[in-house]
């Protein structure tokens, strides 16, 4: 039987591990540490604050794909560990994250839909991931950029604020997809637009040299995939929130 790579990248690069259940709050932390400089934005999220201090209330919508089910039926994906990390942080604001899947498309097949897609949600915050898809099929690096852009312009006009995530990082992939033109023109349009960008890519690098994560194994299978999403919803709940330029505390 051929193999087809793009399913061996999705499967190991945890693509598909997505949740909106929420997660269960009692999962203990592993150990998952990240820089400060990696989780720092000059980049505001203004939509953000003002929802969390004025109406108590913050939508947020998850836009990005899967090639695998294999956490779908869980909340230990990131998106779920997103929701409960907030709801830990702000517990007197009415969190939800949501996931709007977008199964083997290219940034500019999702961003010609983000617009109805915001006006029919109408999250506060959309958080795109996105890259991945396109470095398997070596979309050109220039239309790559140009869809990112029109993405976010879409998700600006709909009245959302917009924060971009890249690639997820795997030693086992390096060799299969090359991911530095899609991780530099992420951030060319992040600077451009005054967006915050979650380097998600340089995050799972961190953990893998510090020898936090083994990225490069397949022996801890759905183990490894829940630590390592958790983490990820822990560092992403800091980084909205630093964004946003709120204070926890004086929210309870």
């Amino acid at each position: 039987m051929t193999s087809n790579p793009v399913m061996i990248l999705g499967l190991t690069l945890f693509a598909g591990l997505l949740a909106v259940a929420p997660a269960r709050a009692e999962l203990a932390p592993p150990n998952c540490e990240v820089p400060a400089y990696l989780l720092t934005s000059e980049s505001p999220l203004p939509k953000v604050e003002t929802a969390i201090v004025s109406e108590r209330r913050l939508e947020i919508l998850v836009v990005g794909s899967r090639s695998s089910t294999i956490l779908a039926s869980e909340g230990s994906a990131y998106p779920g560990r997103l929701q409960a990390m907030l709801k830990e942080m702000l517990p007197k604001v009415a969190v939800n994250v949501s996931l709007e899947l977008q199964v083997k498309k290219t940034a500019e097949e999702v961003a010609s839909g983000l617009v109805k897609l915001v006006e029919a949600r109408k999250p506060t915050l959309v958080i795109w991931q996105t890259g991945t898809y396109d470095a398997i099929r070596s979309i050109d690096p220039d239309d790559f950029r140009a869809a990112v852009d029109e993405g976010v312009v879409a998700v600006q006009n709909a009245g959302a604020n917009v924060v971009l995530m890249n690639l997820q990082y795997s030693p086992r992939t390096e060799t299969m997809i090359s991911a530095p033109p899609y991780l530099d023109n992420m951030r060319v349009v992040a600077q451009q637009h005054d967006v915050p960008l979650f380097d998600r890519f340089a995050i799972m690098r961190h953990w893998s040299d510090a020898g936090d994560f083994d990225l490069s194994s397949t022996a801890h299978g759905l183990d490894l995939a829940k630590r390592v999403h958790d983490c990820l919803g822990r560092a992403l709940s800091k980084f909205v929130i630093d964004a946003a330029h709120v204070n926890p505390a004086q929210q309870n």
